[in-house]
């Protein structure tokens, strides 16, 4: 009994092997198909070349800042009092001196007119005196008593109107009114914030330049603004005036660039990418946007090369700079006698074979030994 379950056993293990063996063969011969596959030739992929142009432009900086008012306050009463009209609406364009909001004021124009009053009577006495001291009847103290009586009459009436005057708050300048902060019936202190008026055309840009850069920056200089909530705009200004001294702290200097804003889309603390033009003009190398691939660690392009006979590309990382007219100026990372691939790097690997297919007359020029 013994013996035939050993012999039932070894039937079964020597089974079980020679599956687990057809089982590895077919395997291992997929894995080497896989391998084969693998190591022959991929076709290679059709792309357009574009050598590295050089061209002739103005020496930029790169900085970042911020957008400033050129006029920005919140506008407070002196006077307090309870609000009894408020004129403005949020976010309402306002003209300079324009009504915004009335104070009541009904106990000061009260008060107005009692001092009109005491300056009606202060001048009769006045003339009464300046007649009777003709004939030397009053003596010149009584006169001179009435005329400073007058004078003070008339101090007072000014000061009162100019009580009632602030009892009406007013646009201090021409712009845009922002938030309402109080109500109709609220009783304002002295110095309450009312609404906030901003001055945004033209529209002031505040950034900083290191020590070194000084002798390429001055006023009258151009400068191109970008911004995140305008993504492909270009906003365009000049640089007004840079700061009387350096900031010992960080070695820089603030420079500030006054920038047309008739839509008033750009808006007063928006952050600013500045592109700032010296005047200079050199050589600069520079490809087509579409050929440089932005990536949070690092901008590259593809070179073409040759490489055995074959063209191939090779992933490079490059410093890039100012565009201009849908070229990037590449300021570390190529020379002039290379070409890179226009277009298409997404399907592209370091080391690819390519196709160069022909290139349109105002892309550029393909190099030497890499056309079809």
């Amino acid at each position: 009994m013994a013996n035939k379950t050993f012999f039932r056993f070894a039937i079964v293990t020597a089974a079980l092997a020679v599956f687990l063996g057809l089982l590895f063969s077919w395997k291992y011969f997929q894995i080497r198909q896989q391998q084969a596959e693998l190591a022959r030739d991929s076709p290679p992929a059709a792309v357009e070349a574009v050598r590295v142009g050089t061209e002739k432009l103005e020496e930029s900086l790169a900085a970042i800042g911020s957008f400033r008012a050129i006029n920005g306050v919140y506008v407070a009463n002196e006077i307090a009092g309870i609000v009894e009209a408020i004129v403005f609406s949020s976010g309402q364009p306002v003209a300079a001196d324009e009504i915004l909001l009335q104070l009541n004021a009904d106990t000061d124009r009260a008060a107005l007119e009692t001092l009109k009053a005491e300056e009606r009577l202060a001048t009769q006495q006045h003339q009464r005196l300046a007649d009777l001291i003709k004939k030397k009847v009053v003596s010149q103290a009584d006169f001179d008593a009435a005329v400073a009586n007058l004078d003070a009459a008339k101090a007072r009436v000014l000061e009162q109107q100019a009580k009632l005057e602030k009892k009406t708050i007013r646009a201090p300048f021409a712009g845009l009114a922002g938030l309402r902060l109080v109500d109709e019936g609220q009783f304002l202190e002295v110095g309450t914030n009312i609404v906030q008026v901003v001055m945004s055309d033209p529209i002031y840009v505040d950034f900083t330049l290191a020590e070194r850069e000084l002798p390429k920056v001055k006023a009258g200089n151009k400068v191109e603004i970008r911004v995140a909530a305008f993504p492909g705009e270009i906003f365009a200004g000049v640089v007004e005036a840079l700061n009387t001294s350096f900031s010992t702290q960080s070695r820089t200097i603030q420079v500030r660039a006054i920038v047309p804003n008739p839509k008033r889309r750009l808006q007063a603390g928006m952050f600013a990418e500045i592109t700032l033009f010296s005047g200079a003009a050199g050589d600069v190398l520079t490809v087509p946007r579409t050929a440089i691939s932005y990536n949070t660690y690092g901008d590259f392009v593809y070179v073409i090369r040759l490489q055995a006979g074959k063209r191939i590309v090779e992933r490079r990382q490059v410093t890039t700079g100012a565009v201009h007219d849908g070229r990037v100026v590449i300021t570390k990372g190529l020379n002039g006698s290379e070409s890179v691939v226009k277009a298409g790097l997404l399907r592209l690997r370091s080391g690819q074979s390519v196709k160069v297919k022909e290139i349109a007359a105002d892309a550029g020029a393909t190099a030497p030994g890499v056309s079809n």
